[in-house]
């Protein structure tokens, strides 16, 4: 059987310290139930990193990094917000 050879893919990991994401969790339950709940994905996550931003120093790699962690955890966040709720 023969295979194909395919070409290597790179593949750039960035990487956060603990520390930025139990701030950002902490970020997370100082928000406002109603924020976390009402707003679109795309601003949630832009609130939360402003917050964020404005208790730490972000470089640009961890803005995104966490901008992408964030948008993958949206469900997770919302599902939070509405135990609060119970």
């Amino acid at each position: 059987m023969l295979r194909s050879k395919r070409p290597a893919v790179a593949v750039e990991v960035h990487t956060v310290n603990a520390s930025i994401l139990r701030l950002l969790w902490t970020v997370v339950e100082e928000t406002q139930t109603s924020t976390l709940v009402q707003v679109a994905d795309a601003e949630l996550i832009q609130q939360l990193l402003w917050q964020l931003k404005n208790k730490t120093w972000l470089t640009s790699e961890e803005t995104n990094t966490i901008s992408t962690y964030l948008s993958s955890r949206i469900p997770l966040i919302r599902d939070l917000a509405l135990a609060r709720l119970a």
